[in-house]
């Protein structure tokens, strides 16, 4: 699998390229294999993202063209002058070709596509600018929740991939997922949210992600992950109850654990990634993380011998406490 990515770091946040091939899978109606393994995560957007409105220094001023034109964050670029742009880099060169032209830049906006025009400005260095801060990839690391083990297909994290400024939900032209190691944990505390820091080789891809969703990201597992346990039944929303559970996480190297936790609340707000509230008990893992922390998210809840949800976010003030999504809910989305 080809790769090819780098970063500029002037007028753009982060950029990713990359390559994959990756194939829309059915998922099994059955048992499903639970996971738990933290991986990198990389994502190439469907067009670009504007992270910021900025100004342009220019010979006679201060100017906003873009924001004086009507484009704010959040708002994602598709094509300027008809033409799609499919990276950062792709914009900054149709910019600089309009040798100082208007141009008509069409975005996606809260699910509508919009076009503004926008007159480019020059900078004191010479360089046509728009005035934005520009986004069209991301990389970290998640969890991954299932793996389906007559296709490889796969679920992970229980929520999507969210830009950190805007909150937008990243549209996903390509991706991967590549082996990863946790490296060092800070502990939760209330009012502080603890962290897994991890670390991955972008070379060493397993899988290729096809979708990112609110309730999840998707995609197919190419390579070989670490020990998986056998494949489990699929639990339902009227499997779940309150009571003894578990959790599958990895919070130190990759490692495994299984760890003990309390189911406490049920059927919130079903599909929001909210459906159900676990508290830890275990020991161990309240004295390596302090609960639930950032980078668990996808962590397999397990109860009576079924998978039926995954860790989605920890409560600020208690990070003993989390929530929880419904596996069927992961699974309606990746359908």
């Amino acid at each position: 699998m080809g790769k090819r990515w780098f970063a500029r770091l002037r007028m753009i946040a982060a950029v990713w390229i990359m390559t994959a091939v990756c194939t829309v899978t059915a998922y099994a109606d059955g048992a499903l294999i639970p996971v738990g393994e933290t991986v990198g995560i990389q994502m190439q957007m469907k067009g670009v993202l504007v992270a910021g409105v900025t100004e342009v220094q220019t010979a006679d001023g201060t100017v906003r063209p873009a924001g004086d034109a009507g484009l704010k964050s959040g708002d994602i670029i598709l094509a300027v002058d008809g033409q799609s742009v499919e990276s950062a880099a792709e914009l900054i060169g149709a910019v600089e070709r309009l040798d100082g032209g208007p141009a008509r830049v069409t975005v996606q906006r809260d699910g509508r596509t919009r076009s503004f025009d926008v007159c480019p400005a020059r900078e004191t260095n010479g360089g046509l600018r728009l005035g934005l801060w520009l986004r069209d990839g991301v990389a970290g690391i998640g969890t991954v929740t299932y793996i389906d083990p007559d296709t490889g297909a796969f679920g992970a994290l229980g929520h999507g991939v969210n830009d950190v400024e805007t909150g937008v939900l990243l549209p996903v032209a390509e991706g991967d997922v590549c082996r990863a190691q946790i490296v060092d944990v800070k502990r939760g505390a209330a009012g502080s949210p603890g962290e897994l820091a991890g670390s991955f080789d972008p070379g060493a891809v397993i899988g290729c992600i096809n979708s990112n969703t609110a309730r999840g990201i998707f995609g197919v597992i190419t390579g070989s992950l670490g020990t998986l346990r056998s494949p489990m039944p699929v639990g339902g929303p009227e499997d779940v109850h309150k009571g003894p559970a578990t959790v599958l996480a990895c919070v130190a190297g990759q490692e495994i654990e299984e760890y003990d936790v309390e189911i406490s609340r049920t059927g919130i707000a079903a599909g929001s990634g909210r459906d159900l509230v676990v508290h830890v008990t275990d020991p161990d893992l309240l004295a390596r993380t302090g609960g639930i922390v950032q980078g668990m998210s996808g962590s397999p809840i397990i109860q009576d011998g079924k998978l039926v949800g995954a860790v989605t976010h920890v409560l600020v003030n208690d990070p003993t406490r989390g929530y929880g999504i419904f596996i069927s809910s992961m699974l309606d989305a990746a359908a």
